[in-house]
């Protein structure tokens, strides 16, 4: 099985910052897709420490190897947007 990225608000260039579509006026959420969809014209695929919630944390799961632009399995997100 294939995985692919939802047709949906989440992924949606007229969702703002405050979940609010930029189009209908009215707060979204990632279960909703409508006919005036436009997907986001880029994805930001910028996974390494520096960007990891667990970086320079007690946490980190290689503390004596991480450093910026290296990557790890325990990497998780620092900051999640739409």
């Amino acid at each position: 099985m294939a995985i692919r990225l939802g047709n949906n608000c989440q992924n949606c260039e007229n969702l703002k910052a405050d979940k609010v579509c930029k189009v209908h006026g009215v707060e979204v959420s990632g279960n909703y897709t409508c006919d005036q969809f436009e997907m986001k014209a880029a994805l930001k695929d910028d996974r390494n420490c520096t960007t990891c919630l667990r970086y320079e944390r007690e946490d980190c799961a290689n503390p004596q190897h991480a450093a910026p632009g290296m990557m790890c399995a325990s990497w998780a997100p620092n900051r999640v947007s739409a």
